[in-house]
Parts: C-alpha cells; structure tokens; sequence
C-alpha cells in the first residue's frame, strides 16, 4: 500500500511538472502564427522588389567590377540613389559568356530578362590582351575589330549580320565595348535565334591578323574578372510617381539625403499646441530611423549592396496650427482648423506621412547567377509632412 501510495505521489508530481495541454497548444499556436507572418512578411517584401522566391546561390561569388563600379556611381554607401537620371532605364544586368570557348564566339543566355522589359541599350564587354612576346614588335599598330550576329550555323558571310565596327590599338590592353543592341533585341523577340556572336579581326587592309596580336580573354582560360561580358540596360515599366509629377524646373536630386526637418525656437505664430492629457507635450511630425536589415532577414547570400538601409519613418502629431516646418498642404491646414473649432464630428487631425521619397539601387545575384543592378522606387522617406 505505502508503495502504491509513492508511486502514485511520483506520478503526480509528474504531471504538475509538465506543461498543460492547453498550454502546449496555444505556445505552438502562438509560434506558428509567428512564423507564418514573418513568412507572409518576407514574401510581400520579395514581391517589392519583383521577385517571387530568393535567388538560391551556391558558395561564394565575386560580382563583376564594372557593376561594382556602376552601382558606387549611381547609389551612396547605403543604396539610395544619387541622381534619378544617371541610370539609363531602371535594371542593369551583366552575364558571362556560355560557351566559355577559345574561339571569337560568344553566347549569352537572356532567358532571366522579361519579355515585358523595354532593351535600351546592350553591350558586349571584351577585355584584350597583350599581344605576346614573340609578335610584339608587328609593323601594324591599329587593327579593325567588327563584331557580326550569327544568323545561321553556318558562320558564312551570308550567315551574319555586322553589329560593330572600329579601331583598337595593337598594343593596347583592357576592356573594350561594343554596342549590340539591335542582336539583343531581336534574340528577345525569337529566342531561337540567338546563335551567338562572332569576332573578326583585320588589318587596315583587310587581311586576316594573327590572333597571337589581338587577344581577347575566354571564359575557359582567364580569370572571372576578364571574362567576356554582356551589359544590358532596361526598363521594367515602374515609374515613381514623384518623377512623373516632378516639376520640369526642379532641379535633380542631390546625392546626399536631406537631414530631417528642424525646429528652431517656438514662435507664437507657428507654434504648434502638441499637448495630450496622457503624454503632456507630444512630439510634431518629424522623420525617425527606420533600418532595413537584409542580413538579418536572412537575404545576405545573394544582395552584395547594399547590406541593409535606412528607409526612415514618419512619426507625430499634427495638431492645429499647423507650423511651416510641419509642410503642412493647404487642405491639412483647412482639416486641422475644422478639428479644432470642432466644426464636425469625426475629423481627425492631419496624418503625418512622407511628403518626399528617394529610389534605392539594389545588386543581387539572380536565379542564374547573373549579377544584376535595380533601382526601386518610393523606398525612403527623404521628409515628412502633415497631409
């Protein structure tokens, strides 16, 4: 009996040891919610940016330096564009060459551009080589080096279409560019026929030049920083509703993001009577911090700049009267009088909203491991103001 009794005394204890069934659902419950709105979250942010899933990169890539470059050229340390009208378009991509061949023959796969998107401009990016050792001191110091489409395998005369055309110096060394916009734009329109491209040197008479003199580095023996290259500038369609309404002499946009608006001194005419029973004297509208982390959401493998930035908030009050430091609209100004003569019920005081917003640029790896530059609009709030 003294045993039945410790056993049962050990059971019990046991069971007010652990948690409740009550208490296990609603800790799963409460968890699962969690993570199905930060898995919400995170989709309707993906969806911001255009994308439907994170691109998946596998192991560490270097991004190409002239996108690199590019990007330091038209965003600050932290994204946010510096002139709206660098940019040509709004979505910069760079791919490698597929065929990774020793020959002059290159091919590029588009299939990550929509059809949707506007081609501005493409080019074909081919970093020359010295010429070796032996044929150095060659009589000829400028070759022509034209670039063709292939319209067939052939690789005839008949068979391609020249794009480009001009002069190189023998003895130069470093990237040379050549516009192809019109092959681009015909392999977005029949993808089929995107045979690649073709390189023919010449001497300024027309011979054939020995490629031991003109020498383009290949996929297949160079290093990834002088890989053949194709640029392509285009337009998605987004256009931010600020630049569309911008008027025609405002001036561009600085580099630099504006401070947020000051208050000096009250004065009795545009002093603003932020007063709460609860708080006391509340804060007027005014811009706050509001960083965007993308390491911390978990989008650091594949967003090489910026690692995160500063969207900013809008935050306070905007009680009557409305002073000029609040850039208060004239309806704000007439919404805040009716609120505080109480002239009709249910009208609020005026919200305090972003009156100013800046694009930020965004360089990422996509699904085919291309790098890419995009410029999204409406992401930070340059000032705020009461509306």
């Amino acid at each position: 009996m003294l045993m039945f009794a410790l056993s049962f005394a050990a059971l019990a204890c046991t069971v007010a040891a652990r948690p409740s069934l009550s208490y296990l659902e609603n800790h799963f419950t409460a968890e699962d919610e969690s993570e199905e709105v930060r898995s919400a979250a995170i989709k309707r942010l993906l969806e911001v940016f255009g994308m439907e899933d994170p691109p998946a990169i596998h192991g560490h890539k270097q991004a190409p330096q002239y996108m690199l470059d590019l990007y330091n050229t038209v965003a600050d340390v932290d994204g946010v564009t510096k002139d709206p009208y660098l940019l040509e378009g709004n979505t910069v991509r760079s791919f490698f060459d597929k065929l990774r061949s020793e020959q002059v023959e290159f091919r590029f796969n588009l299939s990550t551009v929509a059809s949707t998107e506007k081609i501005l401009t493409a080019e074909l990016h081919l970093f020359k080589l010295r010429p070796q050792a032996s044929v150095t001191f060659n009589r000829h110091h400028f070759c022509q080096v034209s670039v063709y489409q292939l319209l067939d395998k052939s690789n005839s005369t008949q068979g391609r279409k020249l794009l480009s055309s001009r002069l190189i110096p023998v003895h130069s060394t470093g990237w040379e560019v050549f516009t192809i916009t019109q092959a681009v734009r015909s392999w977005m329109g029949d993808e089929s026929s995107n045979l690649g491209l073709h390189i023919v040197v010449q001497t300024l008479g027309g011979s054939q030049v020995d490629m031991k003199l003109i020498r383009f580095a290949s996929g297949r023996s160079h290093h990834q920083s002088k890989q053949p290259m194709l640029v392509l500038f285009t337009d998605d369609g987004r256009r931010s509703a600020t630049l569309e309404n911008a008027d025609s002499n405002d001036t561009p946009v600085t580099p630099s993001l504006p401070h947020a608006p000051m208050t000096g001194p009250p004065s009795r005419s545009a002093r603003s009577l932020d007063y709460s029973e609860e708080e006391g004297l509340s804060t007027s509208c005014k811009r706050q911090p509001l960083y965007v982390d993308f390491e911390e959401i978990g989008w650091s493998g594949w967003i090489v700049s910026p690692r995160g930035y500063n969207a900013y908030h809008c935050k306070g009050s905007c009680q009557f009267p409305l002073g000029q430091n609040m850039r208060p609209t004239n309806h704000a100004t007439v919404q805040s009088i009716i609120n505080a003569l109480k002239l009709m019920k249910g009208i609020d005081t005026p919200c305090c909203v972003p009156d100013k917003l800046f694009s930020i640029n965004l360089l990422y790896f996509d699904d085919e491991e291309n790098v890419v530059l995009k410029q999204y609009n409406d992401m930070v709030a340059g000032s705020c103001g009461c509306h």
